[in-house]
């Protein structure tokens, strides 16, 4: 797998898991409905500053397991290949479905950046997610850690804003899709998770096989 072939799956894998309706989706859905696109979009902002403090964690986090040995290094690449495999496999399993998005709270365009950003940074699965998908994608050999962490945050960033900023600019038929078609949950949630599967096991299979030597 060389630099390109990565920051395809990574962006593919991105896309699956921010299309799956979650609390960032519904937060930016609340705003937008109760209060208008601009509310929306301030909520749009705080979850993508989230998501680059998430980049920062995961290069720094990159950046220390690059420094442990070879096959303590490769244990932690086929342990976060794992988690993503169960991530896939829980997806696989779950019906998705969306009942009701109520009202947001917040009274400000300040207000709801701030609450996406706090949101998002409290989310303690997004902090497992980069454990375990950076360092199948952020490789030593693909250069320096800050430069690959860059190009990834400005991926996350940006499908963020395409995925939850087309929600904000739509909302009540973004909230009419999942309110009144469970079934397009449902198997969004699906096909996300077969993707996961299936990059867990490319990846573990990769990093087993780029270590394994005499």
């Amino acid at each position: 797998m060389d630099y390109a072939q990565a920051l395809w799956i990574y962006l593919i894998l991105l896309f699956g898991i921010i299309v799956v309706p979650g609390m960032d989706m519904f937060f930016v859905l609340t705003n937008a409905l109760t209060r208008g696109r601009r509310a929306g979009l301030s909520a749009v902002a705080g979850i993508m500053l989230g998501g680059a403090v998430h980049t920062l964690f995961g290069a720094v986090a990159v950046g220390l397991m690059t420094q442990l040995p070879g096959m303590i290094f490769q244990a932690m690449i086929v342990v976060g290949a794992a988690y993503m495999a169960w991530i896939g496999y829980t997806l696989l399993r779950s019906s998705i479905t969306v009942d009701n998005i109520g009202g947001a709270s917040t009274r400000s365009d300040w207000v709801a950046f701030r609450q996406g950003l706090v949101t998002c940074l409290l989310n303690p699965k997004a902090y497992l997610f980069v454990l375990a998908v950076f360092p199948q994608f952020m490789r030593p050999e693909f250069g320096q850690i800050w430069s690959q962490a860059l190009v990834m945050g400005l991926m996350t960033v940006g499908m963020q804003f395409l995925v939850y900023g087309a929600l904000a600019l739509a909302a009540g038929r973004g909230r009419d899709a999942l309110v009144g078609h469970p079934q397009v949950t449902i198997w969004i949630g699906r096909g996300a998770g077969a993707l996961f599967v299936v990059v867990a096991l490319f990846t573990a299979w990769h990093g087993l096989t780029q270590h394994a030597g005499p």
